[in-house]
């Protein structure tokens, strides 16, 4: 035993070392790789290209800084709601993703401004939208966190688009642009509001379907956004990026790209790191968080019991089909469960919202996006329920189907006052689990942009920088799940009427 702990100890001190001073993530000579977070749907500043590799233009910029310093480039794709975390976490270095400095000087140590950026409206070709102020009524998509929300809802937001956004029909955050043009092409949205040189890109790749419109919403920079007080590996980015601009490296790359006309990086710009504001007490953000939050539970409520309500009762209809004997209903409904139960609940969702349009041309209205989150949760749900029916109706013994013929029962006698009765003691269990993964699959209705507790917990978080949304809404799901165990454990003992 003595020698075992003898080998280890060395290993031990060793994978401390290891962790301690392996990567000096905080600068100085010993770092050896840059970890880089971006937004992998964010072109032209990060994506991924036809061959499965991350590019852009800031990955572009960071590969030649790892090149000239000598450090290994870790190009980590993050969920842009969780930038924060991935940050205050170590995950990764620096947000490098055309992300804008305005409006946030003080919650990260910033580079200099590199790229000067507009907000800008695209909409379908032949809308009727040709100006800002005809976005008055329209629904209006931005991405969640994004500059263009902050144009529009931020502290900073102009009068004029503060009001422009109150005479919205509706101000939708989306989690992605490719979410977005997905609604905007469906008729769904309206218009969609985003950065000038992704609306560029995108304007080219998707062929002059949409346009944009001349005026601009905002205006603000791009810089690089690293983990307050770390100016340290800062100045060392912010050292060699200006080495590229006067050897001409960074002008070449921006013109890979075609971003030439909105670079600004210059040697003549300082930084100021921003002093932090003071902040609320642990007690007053505690409280206004729940009570945004409570805006989104009356969502997931909706959802959880409108699904229950339809997929419980379609669900026997859908195992009466599937043991027909009938056999081409019979096949039908067998592939349908197979479909169902073998793809993703979240692409389910995508094909009921955007079918209609791209299947038959018909427009989805706003409307539409709670009613496709509940038909496709009641048809994924429902077809789990019909194979845990279907168990139930077989479990029951043989002999009492006999027992029922000898007593002249009629096939619906036999049903119900036989059959479901034992079936619903057996399935208990099952269905518990089926109606428990129902609450926290609420959060998927944020495929199709539907805000629910989860959605609205992450759009807090990132606009608050902070995790304290995420484990209250973790708070909510365990207690909501608890009370739904609970009761179904009492239905259960109710029916436990043989022991």
């Amino acid at each position: 035993m003595r020698k075992r702990i003898l080998i280890l100890v060395p290993l031990l001190l060793t994978m401390l070392l290891f962790i301690g001073c392996g990567k000096k993530d905080k600068g100085g000579s010993e770092r050896t790789t840059f970890t880089v977070g971006f937004d992998a749907e964010f072109p032209p500043y990060g994506y991924q290209d036809d061959n499965g590799e991350y590019v852009g233009f800031d990955l572009s910029l960071a590969e030649e800084v790892c090149k000239r310093r000598g450090w290994e480039l870790v190009k980590q794709p993050i969920e842009w709601n969780s930038k924060d975390m991935e940050l205050k976490t170590g995950a990764i270095d620096c947000i490098w993703n055309g992300f804008t400095l305005n409006g946030r000087e003080s919650d990260y140590t910033w580079s200099t401004p590199y790229v000067d950026n507009s907000q800008v409206a695209v909409v379908k070709k032949d809308s009727d939208i040709k100006q800002l102020s005809d976005m008055s009524g329209k629904i209006v998509a931005v991405q969640s966190d994004s500059s263009a929300l902050a144009a529009f809802t931020g502290d900073d937001a102009t009068d004029e688009n503060k009001a422009l956004a109150e005479s919205f029909k509706e101000l939708q955050q989306v989690g992605d642009y490719n979410s977005a043009f997905l609604n905007l092409e469906s008729g769904a949205v309206d218009v969609i509001c985003m950065d000038i040189g992704v609306a560029n890109y995108e304007l080219e790749a998707r062929g002059g379907e949409f346009v944009m419109l001349d005026e601009h919403i905002s205006s603000e920079e791009y810089a690089i956004g690293f983990l307050k007080g770390n100016t340290e590996l800062r100045d060392e980015v912010q050292q060699t990026l200006l080495e590229m601009l006067d050897d001409g490296t960074f002008a070449k790359i921006a013109d890979e790209w075609g971003l030439s006309d909105s670079v600004c990086l210059s040697a003549d710009d300082t930084v100021t790191d921003t002093a932090a504001e003071e902040t609320e007490g642990f007690g007053q953000k505690l409280g206004r968080i729940c009570g945004q939050l409570l805006k989104g539970v009356g969502s997931s409520l909706a959802i959880f019991l409108l699904t229950l309500l339809f997929a419980l009762p379609l669900g026997l209809v859908i195992a009466f089909g599937r043991m027909s004997k009938f056999k081409p209903l019979s096949w039908l409904v067998k592939l349908y469960i197979s479909i169902v139960r073998g793809t993703p609940l979240m692409l389910q969702l995508l094909v009921v919202f955007f079918g209609p349009y791209y299947l038959f041309h018909v427009n989805t209205s706003t409307a539409y996006r709670f009613y496709a989150v509940i038909i496709g949760f009641t048809l994924n749900y429902a077809a789990y329920f019909a194979e845990i029916y279907r168990s139930g109706i077989q479990a029951v013994p043989i002999g009492q189907h006999e027992a029922c013929e000898i007593l002249g029962y009629s096939r619906s006698q036999k049903f119900f006052k036989i059959v479901f009765p034992q079936m619903m003691k057996n399935i208990i269990p099952s269905i518990t689990n089926e109606v428990i993964t129902l609450v926290k699959d609420t959060s998927l209705a944020f495929a199709i942009s539907y805000t629910e507790m989860f959605t609205l917990a992450k759009q807090v978080s990132a606009a608050e920088a902070t995790i304290l949304p995420l484990f209250i809404a973790g708070v909510f799901y365990y207690v909501f799940n608890f009370a739904v165990a609970f009761i179904m454990e009492r239905i259960e003992k109710k029916l436990s009427y043989f022991r």
